[in-house]
């Protein structure tokens, strides 16, 4: 394949990833917790290559953990951390991790996500009285009548680069090396919700660039096509 092809077919598939991660991102810009899919581009060069010729590609997929906005919501049991960390939930095959503070109360007592998973508490398990007020502080610290029923498990990650998604408001450590501990200056709002930090026309203009950038690509692709047709031609007409 002629360098003009290769770069464009890679920029294409490049553009391709990108429309994937925007149109995620797009579909749960109402998801309470959810944190924006990103792209990191570089460029490759094929070792096997007979020039310099380098292609852009996306070396790697991140998450934004940056801060969503906080809004009210007057349910009791709604929480939203402002600062870093994670509320701890069990999930099916182990500890997952959420900004989403979207919880209800099961029939056994147990605070739980949307999904159904038991909110994990600090040190042990918890269970509340569905007839009593609850309230909830800034540290994660369960109170019903005056009496301390149990608090929430907060963590943190020195880095979030071995965290990987679940679903698309759950976080699972992918790398064994990394290990969760207590975060710093995290602060709970009880009756509040953090909403996805992905805004709708933020993500609609990032579209309308990746598809320009799409067609502009698509059209050296095109001409690389029409230049080794001519060229093909052209050396058929010689050796006639």
């Amino acid at each position: 394949m002629d360098p003009i092809s290769a770069i464009a077919a890679s920029g294409l598939r490049a553009r391709m990833e990108s429309l994937d991660l925007l149109a995620n991102n797009v579909a749960n810009a109402a998801t309470g917790g959810y944190k924006a899919d990103r792209e990191f581009y570089s460029l490759y060069t094929a070792p096997e290559s007979q020039d310099s010729t380098t292609m852009p590609l996306i070396e790697r997929p991140w998450i934004d953990m940056s801060q969503g906005l906080v809004h009210d919501t007057g349910n009791p049991l709604d929480v939203a951390l402002t600062g870093k960390g994670f509320f701890a939930v069990d999930g099916p095959t182990g500890p997952l991790y959420t900004r989403n503070g979207n919880f209800r109360l099961a029939g056994d007592g147990k605070l739980v996500t949307a999904d159904g998973y038991a909110v994990r508490g600090a040190g042990a398990p918890f269970r509340l009285d569905g007839s009593r007020p609850i309230d909830i502080s800034a540290d994660g610290t369960i109170r019903q009548n005056g009496i301390v029923a149990g608090k929430l498990e907060l963590v943190d990650f020195s880095s979030t680069a071995g965290l990987a998604k679940q679903g698309n408001n759950y976080l699972r450590i992918g790398d064994p090396a990394v290990k969760p501990s207590a975060p710093t200056g995290a602060s709970i709002e009880q009756g509040k919700l953090e909403a996805s930090n992905t805004g709708t026309a933020e993500s609609a203009v990032r579209l309308v660039n990746v598809m320009r950038q799409f067609e502009m690509l698509q059209k050296a692709a095109a001409l690389g096509a029409d230049m080794n047709r001519q060229a093909i031609e052209q050396v058929a007409r010689v050796g006639n």
